[in-house]
């Protein structure tokens, strides 16, 4: 007895009004919003760090997770069907019934060290509570911003990795904490493309906050890409842009200081989440 409610799994998430297109996904979320504010404050010391950038994670990973993952109609054996006569048994009352997440749906999760390493963790983790544990992986790539001589970003360099082989047919997602210039997470997108091929079931970006500089690297060299961030920050922008609404004059936008760190943005997550200042 399926009850009609349950028929379909609907899910809407809430978002910021933006020209950015439809492959990207800026949350608006108050909760989210006030814990990531205290997590870029100064005041935000350890273990306090660490905890919030997990409930972050665990709150953007839920989201994308119910806004893109497949769904399929399941079956479940209540407890209660142990109590029920054999009549109410054979009109399957004490089975709940509906479209739910497809446990079998295969993902990797790519830790982009280091700080990547918690936010990768935290969604690993809840992937192999919701799916089966079976098809769940976790990847790992060592990688640092390569600069000029003028601490500009002019690329990304991997040193090391230990990757679990191909991720054709797999929702592949990079949980990394900043957007800023694009230019890891292109180079970790470009890594797997180049090295392992095969065709993704998805590629995920999953940002606590973003550039629209990012918006725009990522958009250029991996436009299949869908991208979710908790906040968008574009705060070295003239007054008058900041008015617009996100991506209308997408041109004049920024988000990055002269040595490509977020403004406002946190200061650098790698160094505050490890306590470690190189």
């Amino acid at each position: 007895m399926l009850d009609s409610q349950h028929a379909r799994s609907l899910f809407t998430p809430s978002e910021i009004d933006h020209r950015y297109g439809d492959q990207v996904h800026i949350t608006a979320d108050p909760v989210s919003m006030t814990q990531l504010a205290r997590l870029c404050s100064p005041e935000a010391r350890q273990p306090e760090i660490n905890f919030l950038v997990e409930q972050l994670y665990q709150t953007l990973v839920h989201k994308v997770v119910n806004a893109e993952f497949p769904r399929k109609r399941v079956e479940v054996v209540s407890r209660m069907q142990a109590v029920l006569t054999e009549e109410q048994q054979a009109e399957r009352r004490g089975i709940i019934e509906g479209e739910m997440l497809d446990r079998s749906t295969p993902v990797v999760s790519v830790d982009i060290a280091r700080a990547g390493i918690l936010p990768s963790l935290t969604c690993y983790n809840l992937f192999n509570q919701i799916l089966d544990p079976a098809v769940v992986r976790q990847d790992h790539l060592i990688m640092s911003r390569a600069v000029d001589a003028a601490d500009h970003v002019v690329g990304a360099r991997i040193s090391g990795e230990k990757v679990g082989g191909p991720v054709d047919g797999r929702i592949v997602i990079f949980p990394d904490p900043m957007g800023a210039t694009g230019t890891s997470l292109s180079t970790a997108i470009s890594y797997y493309k180049q090295t392992y091929g095969g065709v993704p079931a998805k590629l995920l970006t999953l940002n606590l906050i973003i550039t629209p500089e990012f918006i725009r690297r990522i958009r250029a060299d991996h436009p299949e890409v869908i991208m979710y961030a908790l906040r968008l920050d574009r705060g070295m922008s003239s007054p008058e842009i900041l008015e617009t609404v996100p991506g209308t004059h997408w041109d004049q936008e920024s988000g990055l200081n002269d040595h490509d760190y977020i403004v406002p943005g946190g200061g650098g997550f790698g160094e505050i989440m490890n306590n470690a200042w190189i």
